[in-house]
């Protein structure tokens, strides 16, 4: 797997990987940036959000839950200082669907984090993660 940035203008960045897609990378007016992309650190949480996400829903089509609607939301929180490296951060799982099963929402997300979750592995190494799951029926 490779990546790069390719310098734009001022503090504007296109990133570029493997899988040949493209994205802005970009920074605050007040540190030179014209606010016109992700910021580096967000990406990781996105990526933190995408693997889980998609190790859980795939877990839950296999054990046919009827799920309307999913989202992953993680927030975290970063030190004062620099380097400003996250220091803890929530991973926030919510479904609503039909009849889920709540043994099964909990082991997906259990799986994800222990075993299928590249980012989650490497992250949590770095930081604690915890976890909240909500689930609505409809």
């Amino acid at each position: 797997m490779d990546a790069k940035v390719t310098w734009k203008q001022r503090l504007s960045f296109d990133g570029t990987a493997t899988s040949g897609f493209s994205l802005p990378l970009g920074s605050r007016p007040e540190v030179g940036g014209d606010n016109d992309g992700f910021r580096p650190m967000e990406l990781l949480l996105i990526g933190l959000a995408g693997c889980t996400a998609m190790d859980v829903i795939s877990i839950l089509m296999k054990k046919k839950q009827e799920i309307l609607s999913f989202e992953v939301n993680v927030h975290a929180e970063r030190q004062e200082e620099y380097p400003q490296v996250f220091t803890h951060a929530t991973i926030e799982y919510k479904l609503q669907g039909k009849s889920i099963d709540h043994a099964a929402v909990e082991r997906a997300v259990d799986l994800s984090e222990t075993k299928y979750c590249s980012a989650q592995a490497m992250l949590g190494k770095a930081f604690p993660i915890d976890r909240k799951i909500t689930i609505e029926e409809v």
